[in-house]
């Protein structure tokens, strides 16, 4: 009895059938191959609803070309989907939406992911035919196109990714408009803006008669604003300065100084002497650590608890910044409540067991795979999961240069996670 099991639907001839008529059946099987190759349309939407297309066996059926032009009669009112059976076929579509409607169609085989054609465009899809499950694939969402220089580019539209037209060029005067957007760096070196001009012929020069930053308006002179050349304080740092007589250097001290003007006025009145405040002088610490005593209301006394402290806390920070190391792991090894929070390499012919009943909650170890092919964890833990499955698994593979973390729920359940299947 012929089947039709295969991706384009072809009719197998079972053993000892069609005496006499098997090229019949061949050269039909032929053309059908033919037209998979090829182009063709269907009306896959006859009604403003979700549709199916089935591939038939054994004869000619559009949804088996190659490039498939999805056309409607009804003229769609939301973005409809399009199921192609059955879900065992795998193979690879270019699909066009040229439904009616201006609506985004979505094309899908099974329970997996779908993918959405907006009206007028066409994509290369993939047909996984995983079944019940099964999924279509975008084949070109992450395609490498490298780069290329080319002499013209002749652009009319760009588009967003959820297909909206953002941009535009003229034909002729190349004058690009932008239908909405925020330009974080604007070069103009002479023009208009809404008829104003702007600039002159080099973008150093310009004259203004006013100058207004949020509707008020500026109203230092030159000379004032001229103070802050080569300032590097922000705005917020700068308005605490209002009506200061300082020069730019005097200002700088301040560049990353968080303080309100009323923490900053605690100095008014300060007596300290000249060698008092120099104790400041080669201090290396940065403006954040610096302003972690912004507000601080201790004396100096309390301050001075501090004086003669040797401790280095940056070196104890570091410390633990870093992953121990257990060793390199050459042949089969079980882990052990000592591994925690450390790292273990496998080398050449070593593999890893997972013990039941050792460990406790919250305890981590890290498993790094430093040869040139797979290693088997195995899971001799009453319950084993790999993040993101509900599923108990006995062993798994550790890529070859691969990395996995193991967290412990309990001595008997943990979570595995990293390059392993």
């Amino acid at each position: 009895m012929a089947t039709y099991v295969n991706n384009l639907r072809l009719k197998e001839i079972a053993t000892g059938d069609e005496s006499g008529t098997w090229g019949t059946s061949t050269n039909t099987n032929l053309e059908l191959i033919a037209d998979s190759l090829g182009y063709n349309t269907q009306d896959g939407f006859s009604t403003d609803a979700d549709a199916t297309t089935t591939v038939a066996d054994g004869t000619t059926d559009p949804a088996r070309a190659m490039y498939f032009k999805v056309t409607s009669s009804a003229t769609l009112t939301a973005t409809r989907t399009l199921t192609i059976a059955p879900n065992t076929i795998s193979r690879v579509m270019w699909i066009e939406n040229a439904t009616t409607g201006s609506q985004s169609i979505n094309i899908s085989q099974g329970s997996g992911a779908n993918v959405t054609i907006e009206s007028g465009a066409t994509k290369v899809v993939y047909l996984d035919g995983a079944g019940a499950s099964a999924a279509v694939v975008d084949a070109m969402a992450n395609l490498d196109q490298g780069t290329g220089e080319f002499d013209t580019i002749k652009v009319t539209n760009i588009q967003a990714n959820d297909g909206t037209a953002s941009s535009s060029i003229a034909d002729s005067t190349g004058v690009m408009t932008i239908a909405s957007s925020v330009l974080t760096t604007a070069d103009i070196n002479g023009g208009t803006i809404d008829g104003t001009t702007v600039g002159a012929t080099t973008a150093s020069t310009g004259n203004f008669s006013t100058l207004s930053i949020n509707g008020t308006a500026i109203t230092s002179t030159a000379a004032e604003l001229n103070i802050l050349d080569g300032v590097t304080a922000d705005a917020t740092e700068i308005n605490i300065l209002d009506g200061c007589t300082a020069d730019t250097t005097e200002l700088n001290i301040l560049d990353g100084v968080t303080a309100t003007t009323a923490e900053l006025n605690i100095l008014d009145g300060v007596t300290a002497t000249t060698a008092e405040l120099n104790i400041l002088d080669g201090v290396t610490a940065t403006t954040a650590e610096l302003n972690i005593l912004d507000g601080v209301t201790a004396t100096t006394a309390e301050l001075n608890y501090s004086d003669g402290v040797t401790s280095n806390i940056q070196t104890q920070l570091d410390t633990l910044a870093t992953v121990p190391a257990v060793g390199t792991k050459t042949g089969s090894y079980t882990l052990t409540t000592s591994d925690t929070g450390k790292y273990v390499q496998v080398g050449s012919g070593g593999s890893i067991t997972i013990p039941d009943a050792t460990f406790s909650e919250g305890d981590v170890v890290n498993v790094f795979n430093n040869t040139t092919g797979d290693v088997t964890i195995t899971c001799s833990i009453t319950t084993a999961y790999i993040t993101g499955a509900d599923s108990d698994v006995a062993s798994v593979t550790l890529a070859t240069r691969g990395l996995m973390t193991i967290f412990f729920i309990s001595g008997t359940v943990c979570v595995m996670a990293g390059s392993i299947s």
